[in-house]
């Protein structure tokens, strides 16, 4: 919540209570039938220099601006979240999707969002959607959700070391997580993808990021231990992903649980192989359903272990980061 700074008592103010605080004093101290004709006159001229101010006081009240206008002019606002001023992160109503061109390209971007590998075959070279990862249809708060990105790309991507656009940042995701090849960036499948984020970002400021964008923090210091990790995924995580994280699958190849290791997961080129990165997820968001009841070290732990399983390999990792400033959980 915005704080501005607490008005300083007027001088005109200041002078009305003294004024009237002297009229009081005068009217208190007289004794009865004894008031002098000189103490009559300084009352009644008291009293009119406390009318006078008064009525000055209430022109200057009413040329001020109201509380509520004096917030928007400091930026603000329905849109801005309790936390700092940022816009919370929420999934609106499918009954808002318009019936129209648009809406139909909305509704293409929402099914694909859930049934990528199904749907876009040619593009996804595992059996993995992007729900798997970004939960909640793309919008749930600290599991990367997509509200408002598409008002916050372009930006500065040090992977790449330049400006990506979002259809860029789309495609990284179908050629690491999907282990697959980006879509062409002006098909109608790119199109819907895109129309869907747009859709997730009304009533959204444009370009201000909003409150749980990414997962959660984890202390990167901490020094992982694989060993330990191992016998916490087998504790923790195997009864959904699998005893080597191969996932569980239907029998028409949809999966009840995603596969974080193997020929049916991410690359290593992904964040999600990145023993910091993953750790975040696994802290925000697992168990599933039991999120942040991991230590920073136990999610640590269990990152290190299952990235590191045997998985599709990412040809010219050897460009990533062309800057030198890679991260020093990057797999090379």
């Amino acid at each position: 919540m915005t704080k501005f700074p607490r008005a300083k008592p007027s001088s005109l103010l200041i002078a009305t209570i003294f004024a009237i605080s002297a009229v009081s004093m005068t009217a208190g101290c007289s004794n009865s039938g004894e008031t002098k004709a000189v103490d009559r006159l300084e009352e009644a001229e008291a009293l009119a220099r406390v009318k006078a101010l008064e009525a000055r006081a209430d022109t200057l009240q009413s040329n001020m601006p109201a509380a509520n206008d004096m917030s928007a002019s400091a930026g603000g606002g329905d849109a801005a979240g309790a936390a700092g001023g940022k816009p919370a992160i929420k999934m609106p109503d499918e009954s808002t999707i318009p019936d129209d061109e648009y809406g139909a390209a909305v509704r293409r971007g929402l099914q694909l969002a859930n049934h990528t590998y199904k749907e876009l075959p040619n593009n996804v070279g595992n059996q993995l959607n992007c729900t798997s990862c970004h939960l909640g249809n793309g919008s749930e708060a600290y599991a990367a959700p997509w509200n408002n990105m598409t008002s916050i790309y372009p930006v500065y991507r040090s992977r790449a070391g330049r400006v990506n656009v979002i259809q860029e940042r789309i495609n990284g995701c179908f050629e690491r997580s999907m282990n697959g090849k980006g879509l062409e960036l002006g098909s109608d499948d790119m199109n819907a993808m895109v129309s869907y984020m747009s859709w997730l970002s009304q009533d959204m400021p444009f370009g201000v990021s909003p409150e749980g964008r990414g997962f959660v923090k984890v202390d990167k210091n901490l020094e992982p231990n694989t060993e330990t990790g191992e016998k916490l995924f087998a504790e923790k995580c195997s009864v959904c992903h699998g005893d080597n994280g191969e996932g569980q699958y239907n029998d028409d190849g949809t999966y009840i649980y995603p596969a974080v290791a193997g020929d049916k997961s991410f690359n290593d080129g992904a964040g999600m192989a990145r023993t910091y990165t993953a750790a975040a997820f696994i802290k925000g968001k697992m168990p599933f359903g039991q999120g942040n009841t991991l230590s920073d070290q136990e999610a640590v732990d269990i990152a290190a272990y299952f990235t590191h399983l045997p998985r599709p390999v990412k040809a010219n990792k050897d460009k990533d980061w062309p800057n030198g400033d890679a991260p020093k959980d990057v797999r090379r």
